[in-house]
C-alpha cells in the first residue's frame, strides 16, 4: 500500500506525537491501575488504589476513611490557576490592545521587550522573586526606607506569592495571542463605530472584544494549562506551605513512593484539562455570539 505525499509528510509528526506523548501517556494510564511497591515503582497487579486514595484513606487496621486532604488541594490548585489566568487577561489585553494601536515601527519594540524574559531561564526568574519579596528585599526596604511601614511584611510563602510568580512566568502568553488577534483586526470597524457617535464602551464591547475572542481563548489554554500543574512558583515562593497539584506529583514520585497514586493524579489532570480545553473552546464561540 503507497502513501499519499500528504500522509508522508504527517509521518514525522505522528512518530513525535507518539514517542513524546501517546507512548508516556499510556505508560501513566497502566502504572495508576497498578499497586504500589512500597521499596518504589510498582507492582503488576491491578489495583484501584490510585484513585481511592484521592477519597479515602486506610487507617492501620486497613479499613479506609474519607478523607478529603487532595480534593482540597486540587481545588486549591484550580482556584489559584483561575485567578492566575484571570489576572493575565485583565493585565494582559489592555497591553495588546496599547501594542497592536502603536505605529507599525513601534511594535517589533514592543515585542522583543514582552519576550526578554524568556531570555532567562525560569529557575532564575522565580529566584529573583525571592530576592523581591523577602523580608529584607527590595519591596520591604523601599517601603521601611520611606516609612510607609515600620516591620517587614510577610511577602513571600504564601498564596499571594505563588500568584504573583505565575502571573509574571505567563503573562506573555496571554499577551501575544491577544495582540496577534487584534493587530489583524480592520480598524475602519473602529472608525466606522465613532462616526456613528458609539461610545468607547460599546466600542470594545461590540468591535473590538469581537475580534479579539480567538486570541483571549488562546491565552486563556496556554496559560491555564502551565499555571493548574505549576510545580517551581508553588514550590519556591510558597515554601512548601501551598502544595499544588504538580508538587503533589512530584511527591509521589519521590519521597512518597507511590507511583500509582502519582500516575493517577497525572491522568486525572490531563483528563481534567482536556474537559476545560472543550469548555474553554465552547465558551469562547458563545462569548463570539453574544459579544457580536
Amino acid at each position: 500500500m503507497r502513501l499519499s505525499s500528504g500522509t508522508k509528510l504527517l509521518l514525522p509528526f505522528l512518530a513525535v506525537m507518539t514517542v513524546f506523548f501517546m507512548a508516556p501517556l499510556c505508560i501513566a494510564l497502566g502504572y495508576s491501575f497498578m499497586a504500589p511497591d512500597p521499596m518504589g515503582g510498582v507492582k503488576p497487579a491491578f489495583s484501584l488504589s490510585g484513585y481511592q486514595q484521592f477519597l479515602y484513606s486506610a487507617d492501620l487496621d486497613g479499613n479506609l476513611q474519607w478523607d478529603t486532604r487532595y480534593l482540597e488541594i486540587i481545588f486549591g490548585s484550580t482556584k489559584l490557576a483561575v485567578m492566575a489566568t484571570l489576572a493575565c487577561l485583565v493585565i494582559g489585553f489592555p497591553m495588546a490592545w496599547f501594542m497592536a494601536t502603536r505605529p507599525a515601527h513601534q511594535r517589533d519594540a514592543w515585542m522583543i521587550l514582552i519576550t526578554i524574559p524568556f531570555w532567562t531561564n525560569l529557575l532564575i526568574r522565580t529566584y529573583a522573586w525571592i530576592l523581591i519579596l523577602r523580608s529584607n528585599g527590595l519591596v520591604n526596604r523601599g517601603l521601611l526606607e520611606t516609612g510607609i511601614i515600620d516591620t517587614p511584611l510577610e511577602l513571600l510563602y504564601n498564596p499571594y506569592a505563588v500568584g504573583m510568580g505565575l502571573v509574571y512566568s505567563y503573562l506573555p502568553f496571554m499577551i501575544l495571542p491577544i495582540y496577534s488577534s487584534l493587530e489583524r483586526m480592520d480598524w475602519r470597524l473602529v472608525e466606522a463605530a465613532q462616526d456613528l457617535y458609539a461610545t468607547r464602551l460599546r466600542i470594545l464591547w461590540h468591535v473590538v472584544l469581537p475580534a479579539s475572542v480567538p486570541g483571549i481563548v488562546g491565552g486563556t489554554i496556554l496559560v491555564f494549562i502551565p499555571t493548574i500543574g505549576s510545580f517551581l512558583a508553588a514550590n519556591l515562593l510558597g515554601g512548601g506551605r501551598n502544595m499544588m497539584l504538580g508538587n503533589l506529583i512530584e511527591n509521589q514520585f519521590g519521597m512518597a513512593r507511590n507511583w500509582p497514586f502519582g500516575a493517577a493524579i497525572s491522568v486525572l489532570l490531563i483528563a481534567f484539562v482536556m474537559i476545560g480545553l472543550m469548555l474553554i473552546a465552547r465558551r469562547g464561540q458563545g462569548l463570539k455570539g453574544v459579544v457580536g
